[in-house]
Formats: C-alpha cells, structure tokens, sequence
C-alpha cells in the first residue's frame, strides 16, 4: 500500500467510483477488500495514455471476477500526484459486435 501512498496526493482525493470511499484511507480499504476475497482485478494490456493539461487517461483491459474487462480510467493531477479518479469498468464485449473497431481499434 506504500507505493499507493507515493501517487496519491494525502490532502484531497476525490473518487467518483460509488463503490470506492474518497481519499487514501478509501483506495487501502478498496484494494484490502478485494485482495481478502480473492477478487482483485488485474490490468494485462495498457492500449492508450492520453494527457491534456491536469488530466491523464489510460485505456486498459484486463481481468476482474473471472472476466475479461475494459478499464477507462480518468485522473486528475495535480503537484505530480492524483487528485481525483472516474472510471468506467466493462466486460469486454467479444460476441454480436455492430462492427469491428472494438473497444481500442482507435487511431
């Protein structure tokens, strides 16, 4: 958890994750609940980092449940450190797609 510590900022951290309790104190409790059950969730492959002025986006897949996932991540930094987090976690959709771009086949 000290390496978690390192990349938060400990003054403020607002989580828009309605599962996840804001600041520091609310990741440790988040990530000791899923390790206990067994159910912690895994990045496999970062696709994309996009960054404009104080925002920071990664577009990942992985794992969660048993379950290949999507993961869009949203932080806001400030003083080299996150502020504040949104994300979005889906299961990664592999039958009767509308198309082919998938959900990182962007340029």
């Amino acid at each position: 958890m000290e390496s978690v510590a390192g990349w938060v900022w400990n003054i403020q951290y607002d989580q828009h994750n309605p599962m996840i309790k804001d600041g520091l104190s609310g990741i440790i409790e988040a990530v000791q609940q899923l390790t206990t059950t067994n159910n912690m969730f895994k990045y496999t492959k970062i696709h994309k980092v996009l960054g404009e002025g104080n925002f920071v986006l990664t577009i990942s897949e992985g794992e969660w449940s048993g379950k290949p996932r999507v993961f869009y991540d949203l932080f806001r930094v400030k003083n080299g450190k996150m502020i504040e987090h949104c994300d979005v976690i889906q299961e990664k959709p592999t039958q009767g797609l509308a198309n082919k771009n998938g959900m990182f086949g962007f340029q």
